[in-house]
């Protein structure tokens, strides 16, 4: 027989059994929906994740670290002994250098790394806290420097002014919620207002001095008027009343503890956004309230060092860690690759320089792993009910075998071989995975469509976030899950194929 009356006879002993086919086929529909729709959830996931490092600017930054003062100060203590390396930098995410930097992260490694093939810019991370007044207010806010121009996605959404100017320009852009806590009812009504950092008015003379000038200078001040705070004397005030003589001249100290004004050119969108990268950190740069040119910042830490660092400084010139020319350098830096491609040669020759680095690329092979057994096992599960629809099929085909015994010895005694006779099973089978794996995946494409408005009606919605596709479906999942109810649906019907190639011609015949 040729394949064509093999597939027309299989055809026509399907259509023989409607409602037996029917229920054999939903159990393989109902494998292939669950597996399509749980391998769709975990890819969904993984894309989504994808998409949203993606949209955060992710991908085009590495971070660097050299030597910093901290670990430089503490390079005698026992490596076992060490809990923190820079107890004074700033707190943020926890990034991890792939290995301990052996050079320091000053201006001129910067100019070396930023000559490397394929990196755009190299910016160091500066941040600081300090107290700023602006608009009749005196709060506390995060500021970080930035290089201008600046091709990061963070300083593309403005609500109101453009970017910093020049590099020397002594303006600043904050974000909406800082202008809203300096009291600006609009973010326009922010533009072009000077803002100012405060710091203790006599703080950038004494970091200059030696230490025993440092001292010196120390009692005089203590003989003279006291103690004193920001350039005011500290005194008993518990007998001042308000509107004293001696409340104003407290009030009129406050006006020498300004350290450096800036104009607002620009207030940024801070708020979520629509699509996968709503909310959340942009970019590998530390974030702040407040952005200023990058050589306003290295001066304000210079001028305005904390005393942990004052100390840490002095501890590394005092071992030979730090020569007396030279500079401490800064604790890291944000690099800017033109392409996510040259990520791995600029890492490199990072390491082949001496520095330590950091990339979301080094996460993302972890994730990937995560995301691949959590893809096995949502299969797996999908598979049980896969597996249980194949001895469906196997007791179909059985049964089939015993309603069809006469049929099955007369096809034998006119000359129909033992392959022909399993060929005719395995077609049926393949016939019953094909029709089960078309229909479990459009079942599935439908459960998704109806899953992803659920949760956007119900959860997403109400929140105040955008519609968001929790599925994936690509061809290849579809076709795989096709070919995998076909194959199982073969393996089924091996046992009855073979059952019914052993029929003996002469029995089948006396077969009532």
């Amino acid at each position: 027989m040729s394949f064509l009356d093999i597939l027309h006879l299989a055809l026509r002993n399907l259509r023989q059994a409607k409602l037996r086919f029917f229920l054999t086929t939903m159990g393989v529909i109902v494998g292939v929906a669950v597996i399509v729709t749980m391998v769709s959830f975990g890819l969904g996931l993984q894309r989504n994740m994808l998409s949203r490092f993606r949209a955060l600017d992710l991908f085009n930054e590495v971070r660097v670290f050299g030597k910093s003062v901290f670990s430089m100060a503490v390079a005698g203590v026992d490596p076992k002994l060490k809990r923190d390396e820079n107890p004074g930098g700033p707190r943020g995410p926890g990034f991890r250098a792939d290995q301990r930097p052996t050079r320091i992260l000053d201006d001129a490694a910067l100019a070396e790394i930023a000559a490397i093939p394929g990196v755009a810019y190299a910016e160091p991370d500066i941040g600081f806290t300090t107290f700023v007044r602006a608009n009749g207010r005196v709060v506390p806010l995060t500021v970080n420097g930035v290089s201008v121009p600046n091709a990061s996605s963070r300083f593309k959404n403005f609500l109101a002014g453009q970017m910093i100017s020049r590099a020397d320009a002594d303006e600043a852009v904050i974000d909406d919620v800082s202008a809203e806590t300096l009291g600006f009812k609009q973010p326009a009504d922010a533009i072009g207002q000077t803002i100012e950092f405060l710091a203790p008015a006599n703080e950038k003379n004494t970091s200059q001095k030696s230490d025993g000038q440092r001292s010196s200078d120390s009692s005089e001040s203590e003989d003279e008027g006291g103690l004193n705070f920001f350039g005011i004397p500290l005194e008993d005030d518990s007998d001042i009343e308000p509107g004293s003589d001696a409340n104003k001249a407290t009030s009129d100290g406050l006006n020498q503890v300004v350290a450096h004004t800036f104009r607002i050119s620009g207030v940024l969108n801070s708020k979520p956004k629509e699509g996968a990268g709503q909310g959340g950190r942009i970019g590998l740069m530390s974030g702040a309230a407040i952005y200023v040119p990058l050589r306003a910042a290295r001066q304000w830490t210079i001028d305005h060092r904390n005393p942990m660092g004052e100390v840490a400084l002095a501890l590394a010139r005092q071992s030979g860690q730090l020569g007396e020319r030279e500079t401490e350098g800064y604790f890291s830096a944000v690099i800017r690759v033109d392409d996510p491609v040259a990520l791995t040669p600029v890492r490199q020759r990072l390491t082949e320089l001496g520095f330590g680095s950091f990339s979301i690329v080094d996460e993302l092979e972890q994730l990937r792993t995560v995301f691949l057994i959590l893809d096995s096992v949502l299969g797996l599960l999908g598979g049980i009910s896969l597996l249980v629809a194949s001895f469906g099929i196997a007791n179909t085909m059985i049964m089939s075998i015993l309603e069809r015994t006469r049929e099955i010895g007369i096809m034998k005694a006119i000359g129909a071989e033992d392959r022909e006779i399993k060929l005719i099973f395995f077609v049926e089978a393949a016939v019953i995975g094909v029709t089960g794996g078309v229909l479990g995946t459009l079942a599935a494409w439908g459960v998704d469509g109806i899953a992803n408005r659920l949760a956007y009606r119900f959860v997403l919605k109400p929140q105040g976030a955008s519609f968001v596709d929790f599925f994936s479906l690509p061809p290849w999942l579809s076709g795989s899950a096709i070919l995998f109810a076909v194959v199982i649906s073969i393996l089924a019907a091996l046992y009855p194929a073979a059952r019914a190639a052993r029929i003996d011609p002469v029995r089948a015949l006396r077969h009532d």
